[in-house]
């Protein structure tokens, strides 16, 4: 959770609102000034006076959530305007139902391996024929490309590269 002292700078809602930062400014410990993009997305799909009654009915132990969905949202939205995250969500699950169907054709090859059934060949026998490690391997860079973690970490979305400073949210 970021702290913003509402002395020295004002919180990055406050800043965009043109207005005094206050002590107990309910924006202040969630956009904090260094992050101004964060509310300006927010802003500009959910509307200033939304977020506040939002982040008033919400517990406060529930807020710093509440406000990385709606910056998720809001980043997904600028950058998709039709799909949003749901186009994330999308490609994750083909990629998903994808892996599953290959796992199940590598156990498949484990088990004849270990079962010594030479008689069935090891190599093409994937549901999708001629789909090879090479392929595998231009999917993962395909889906690297386009910003996919494929180690778990990281809050990446689809749409950022590898240089893009705006990163994680």
């Amino acid at each position: 959770m970021a702290s913003s002292s509402c002395y020295n700078s004002p919180c990055a809602a406050c800043k965009f609102l043109r207005r005094k930062c206050l002590p107990g400014c309910i924006f202040a410990p969630h956009f904090p000034p260094e992050e101004p993009h964060k509310f300006a997305n927010v802003h500009k799909i959910f509307g200033a006076s939304n977020v506040t009654k939002l982040l008033n009915e919400v517990l406060p132990h529930q807020r710093e959530d509440a406000v990385n969905t709606l910056a998720y949202e809001a980043e997904a939205r600028v950058r998709d305007p039709v799909y949003g995250c749901v186009s994330a969500i999308t490609f994750l699950q083909r990629q998903v139902e994808r892996l599953e169907k290959e796992l199940d054709s590598a156990k498949a090859d484990l088990m004849r391996y270990a079962s010594n059934d030479m008689s069935q060949p090891l190599i093409g026998t994937h549901h999708h024929e001629g789909e090879n490690i090479g392929s595998t391997l231009h999917n993962m860079a395909m889906s690297r490309r386009m910003g996919y973690d494929h180690h778990g970490g990281g809050n990446y979305f689809p749409w950022n590269d590898q240089n893009n400073s705006g990163g994680n949210i």
